[in-house]
């Protein structure tokens, strides 16, 4: 299995899955039990999965989960939600705005574009404070990742 759109693999033991296109017959949910992250996609385990024909049923499905199971999060790495929107430092106050999302291995990284030139922003929980929805993405960066004093000269 393999997380699209560059998101992160959001599955776990427990979590009931609905699949998309579902079947005609029979179930049009199911249940992971077991999840283990191999290379750029995932080793899963459903409940009522027990033979090759009943896996067959499943290939090719979309894999959606409710928006309830979702972290907290979430929002962070979905680049569609954070594209376009503006970053306000806690120190240095408007930074830019996200034009990008890079993904890494360990956290995604915004690409920041402002006054200030190109800021590659990791977003990690001691970085990113808040981010209301409709409203500007606030940070905490540490000295020396943004360019410090006043803006651009023109």
């Amino acid at each position: 299995m393999v997380p699209t759109n560059g998101l992160p693999l959001l599955l776990r033991e427990g979590l009931e899955v609905a699949l998309v296109p579902p079947r005609l017959k029979g179930p049009r949910s199911l249940w992971v039990d077991s999840c283990s992250e191999r290379g750029g996609g995932a080793l899963v385990s459903f409940g009522g999965i027990q033979t090759l024909g009943d896996a067959s049923q499943i290939v090719g499905k979309t894999v959606l989960v409710r928006k309830r199971d979702l972290p907290d999060d979430f929002e962070l790495h979905d680049s569609r939600s954070v594209v376009g929107r503006e970053v306000v430092d806690m120190r240095l106050g408007p930074i830019g705005t996200v034009v990008d999302v890079m993904r890494g291995p360990a956290q995604d990284v915004w690409v920041v574009d402002g006054a200030r030139g190109e800021t590659l922003i990791p977003v990690v929980d001691a970085i990113v404070r808040s981010w209301e929805e409709g409203g500007p993405l606030v940070v905490d960066l540490p000295r020396g990742l943004a360019e410090e004093g006043s803006e651009a000269c023109d």
